[in-house]
């Protein structure tokens, strides 16, 4: 048994603890990171879901989340445009890559892999240390970063497992007594992610073999509104390679949840199962589709942590784990837009001020198998953006990653102090990488201060976000704040400061008060590549609803597509563009998806100069 001593222990290589590790090394303090696999990144990465949801519009791409698309859009040679379910589709390998190579730039970085935490050792009130099966951390902070909220358990710090009621929280779409929903998941169900490929028309492949205990009748009516193209494009990575992540009727697995918690073999025992359900799925598929489709067995490594590896996942796609009871607890009506609005109402805390230090987007997603989810109906958190449904911002307090009781911990996944409601928005890889930031930051700065987590001054770790020199985080999500222009962190902290001025709709543009500082955002040039270019006819369909048929380039003439765009200065031209118009455009053509992202564009109706150079500044070509 090793004995190592640390500033900052995190335990799980997940989303959340591989952001919190990086984060506290790069601000300087001595951190260990345990992994259960040989890939970090959790859900982004050995989980297979790399096709992440949430934090989509430009204005969010900030902080470790930002700087990780910035590296896939580098490494990934043809983009990240291949599936429909999310705009960043990408070979989970190379964000495990990225993910490694961060942390080989970190001399006081250690990190160790394979090992499972299995006691936590207190001082009175505060955890002091974590042992392994080869080594025993002490630290001044200890995170939890495990998937299952783990350390909460071994520590005996108080969390929750399960639904909350309509009469605890006061949720709209809680329930409001126990029903067969609640009882047979008491948390959203895992999903075994696995790849399949495409082979080719003349291929025929090795019959997938299934399961002993296959169950046919669960797959039924997995292709229901749904030809087997969308289906397969739903997570089509590069390479003609398929996440297979389908909650119809598909490789969501939601049998006796509750083993999960109850032991180590039980909890393998559910993984068994998990995964057995996905292979199985995988064979339904191919008997559907053809023996074209075959396991990508090149996907992920062999990890003798793991069930999985080949074609499969190292580990389950966790959607919820234990949750934290902790300071304060992230609700429905927290994620929920205000009345006639566009956003979420930023947390307040004792001080007046807002303890925001993450944001996220996503709509409310809960999985569980049918028939029993068709008793849950969720208030809508959606809206019409940039041509497209994105969900409805908000953020994540500081409160919620602390215990009610006891120090030297911070929670850094899915097991903040949530309910199981809210949940549904929270636990996206976005959100949870931000939260992980957040989470490393506040560590390190609690060395530095020589303070406990909760009484670390919350504008500090505010400040540090904002003004970290290699990934600045937005904390406060505002549609018109441009990360790159020079006034970003005091619009940041003008509505940290002033909370009730924040504007219902999301639009910096709105507060009266700040009007210059929105006419420089406005004029902010943005530099992404224009991508390919694409003349015909544009008609607005409806609100947010942007049709385009092309008449060049030919091989995709009189083929009629959507518009979206993730940046707010298109979004805005878009919703004053004259209906029906010419157009000339500069985007990226998702096929699976059946729309143009635009970059750029000219209204030929009006402006008939075809030889102007592009101008980026705003734009209009």
């Amino acid at each position: 048994m090793e004995c190592l001593d640390c500033d900052v222990l995190v335990v799980g290589g997940g989303t959340g603890g591989t952001a919190a590790a990086i984060q506290a090394a790069r601000r300087g303090v001595r951190v260990v990171l345990v992994s259960e696999y040989s890939w970090l990144g959790g859900m982004l990465t050995a989980a297979g879901v790399s096709a992440p949801d949430g934090n989509e519009l430009e204005a969010f791409h900030t902080g470790l989340w930002g700087a990780f698309l910035t590296e896939l859009h580098q490494r990934h040679i043809g983009g990240l445009h291949h599936g429909w379910v999310s705009f960043f589709t990408y070979q989970p390998k190379v964000g495990a890559e990225i993910f490694s190579d961060w942390v080989a730039e970190l001399p006081n970085l250690v990190w160790i892999s394979g090992q499972v935490p299995l006691e936590v050792q207190r001082t009175g009130d505060r955890l002091s240390s974590v042992r392994f099966s080869d080594y025993t951390i002490t630290a001044t902070v200890i995170l939890d970063g495990t998937e299952l909220g783990d350390v909460l358990a071994l520590a005996d710090v108080p969390y929750r497992w399960g639904w909350e009621l309509k009469a605890d929280f006061g949720e709209p779409s809680a329930p409001s007594i126990e029903n067969s929903l609640t009882q047979a998941y008491p948390v959203q169900t895992p999903t075994w992610v696995v790849m399949l490929r495409d082979v080719g028309e003349q291929a025929d492949v090795p019959i997938i073999v299934p399961s002993s205990e296959m169950n046919l009748d669960a797959f039924k009516g997995f292709l229901d509104g749904y030809d087997p193209e969308q289906f397969l494009n739903y997570g089509r990575l590069p390479g003609d390679r398929f996440m297979i992540n389908w909650p119809q009727c598909g490789n969501d697995y939601g049998d006796r949840l509750n083993r999960l918690i109850e032991s180590s073999d039980a909890r393998r025992e559910f993984f068994q199962e998990a995964l057995d359900h996905s292979r199985d799925f995988a064979c339904v598929i191919q008997t559907h589709l053809g023996r074209r489709y075959d396991l990508a067995t090149d996907m992920f490594p062999n990890d003798p942590m793991s069930l999985g590896g080949g074609a499969f996942a190292l580990g389950p796609y966790m959607r919820e784990s234990r949750r934290l009871i902790g300071l304060t607890t992230v609700c429905e009506h927290d994620v929920l837009p205000q009345k006639d609005g566009n956003v979420a109402r930023l947390p307040v805390d004792e001080s007046g001020c807002s303890d925001a230090i993450a944001m996220g987007n996503y709509p409310n997603d809960h999985h569980y198998p049918l028939p029993e989810s068709t008793n849950l109906t969720l208030t809508p958190k959606s809206i019409r953006w940039g041509g497209r449904w994105t969900g409805t911002p908000f953020t994540i307090p500081y409160r919620s990653l602390i215990p009610q009781a006891v120090d030297g911990l911070l929670v850094c996944e899915k097991n903040i102090s949530v309910s199981h409601i809210a949940n549904g928005a929270t636990r996206l890889q976005p959100v949870v990488l931000g939260i992980g930031q957040a989470a490393g930051m506040a560590a390190a700065l609690c060395v530095e201060s020589q303070c406990q987590p909760r009484d670390l001054s919350v504008a500090m770790l505010q400040d540090a976000l904002l003004t970290d020199a290699i990934a600045p985080a937005t904390v406060v999500p505002l549609f018109d704040a441009i990360p790159r222009h020079s006034e970003w962190g005091n619009q940041q902290r003008y509505y940290l400061n002033h909370p009730d001025h924040y504007p219902a709709d999301g639009y910096h543009a709105s507060d009266p008060s700040l009007p210059n500082v929105l006419k420089a955002n406005q004029e902010e040039p943005h530099h992404h590549a224009l991508g390919d270019r694409f003349l015909g006819r544009f008609q607005r369909q409806g609100n947010q609803v942007y049709q385009f048929e092309i008449k060049e380039p030919e091989q995709h003439a009189n083929q009629p597509l959507n518009l979206v765009t993730l940046s707010v200065l298109i979004e805005q031209r878009l919703r004053r563009l004259s209906s029906p118009c010419e157009l000339m455009l500069f985007g990226t053509l998702n096929v699976s998806g059946n729309w143009i992202q635009v970059r750029a564009f000219q209204c030929l109706s009006i402006e008939p100069t075809m030889n102007r150079e592009p101008n980026t500044r705003d734009g209009i070509l």
